[in-house]
């Protein structure tokens, strides 16, 4: 019988699974900050969809970002003439300095 230790194999799938996790799209970043999940998104969009259509599906969102914009506009505002309206009925105390 040999005294020989099975060898540590420990340290080599941990390197194997840091390098898939590296490559993995669901973890990887590539250019422009992008996740390799949205980079494969878009370029299957790229793939299915012609230039006018994505250009369409770009207008779309930009409107749709507007109209969000318009939406939290107006509840800000709200927010605020409720504030103005619930100071107005706060007494208010002058004090002198000297």
């Amino acid at each position: 019988m040999t005294d020989q230790q099975p060898p540590d194999r420990t340290g080599d799938l941990e390197a194997r699974i840091a390098e898939l996790e590296r490559r993995s799209s669901w973890r990887s970043t590539v250019g422009e900050g992008r996740s390799g999940l949205e980079t494969a998104f878009w370029a299957v969009v790229h793939s299915l969809f012609p230039e006018d259509a994505r250009k369409h599906l770009k207008v779309a969102g930009r409107e749709q970002l507007l109209a969000a914009r318009v939406y939290l506009d107006k509840w800000i505002a709200r927010l605020d003439e409720e504030e103005s309206a619930a100071a107005e009925g706060r007494p208010h105390e002058k004090i002198e300095i000297e």
